[in-house]
């Protein structure tokens, strides 16, 4: 069976992370907080003080036909991905940077709230979710920091979708590191 690139690679466990599996469960603490990732039945993990592999179940316990076989064979990748996320959120953290681009708009974080001014009537609140910390170090620029990386992402896009960057000017809330490509206006 041929196991993908980055499932054959060995996830390594830094010092101060304790790592527990049981009940198909993979529970990681570390110095910024505690997550958890189910393990698919399709996979099997083999830990050890300083490496965790992850590797296909063997077939004989599992009978896979069909359209299930690319799935038996993707999987193992999948959850490698993943645990390693799980790792390096609960060491390090993830951020995701947005810059505010247009006149008088303006972010301010309030503690679990963030209050954005874009241009509409009203200031627009957003109230962050459990676990994900916002901060303003300037007033056209958002820090979304966590320790899960699939909702730093979340919160993000949903901050991103109060106002999007539009095609002639520009205008609007936008990741960093993006680029807008600017249309020409109509002309008689």
């Amino acid at each position: 069976m041929r196991i993908s690139r980055v499932g054959r690679r060995p996830v390594v466990i830094p010092a101060g992370v304790d790592v527990k599996y049981s009940n198909d469960q993979l529970i990681i603490k570390g110095p910024k907080g505690q997550m958890s990732v189910d393990v698919h039945p399709y996979v099997e993990l083999m830990l050890d003080k300083e490496h965790i592999q992850v590797a296909p179940r063997s077939q004989n316990k599992l009978v896979i036909t069909g359209s299930k076989i690319k799935l038996y064979r993707s999987i193992v990748g999948t959850m490698r991905a993943a645990i390693a996320n799980l790792i390096q959120g609960v060491t390090q953290g993830f951020e995701r940077k947005l810059s505010l681009v247009g006149v008088g708009y303006r972010a301010q974080a309030k503690g679990k709230t963030l209050s954005l001014s874009l241009g509409y009537s009203h200031p627009t609140e957003y109230v962050l979710p459990e676990g994900i910390t916002a901060e303003t170090p300037t007033q056209t620029e958002i820090l979304i920091k966590g320790v899960d990386k699939r909702l730093v992402g979340e919160v993000a896009a949903q901050i991103r979708s109060i106002r999007p960057p539009e095609c002639y000017k520009g205008k609007g809330v936008r990741y960093a590191d993006e680029e807008i490509t600017i249309k020409e206006t109509k002309k008689k």
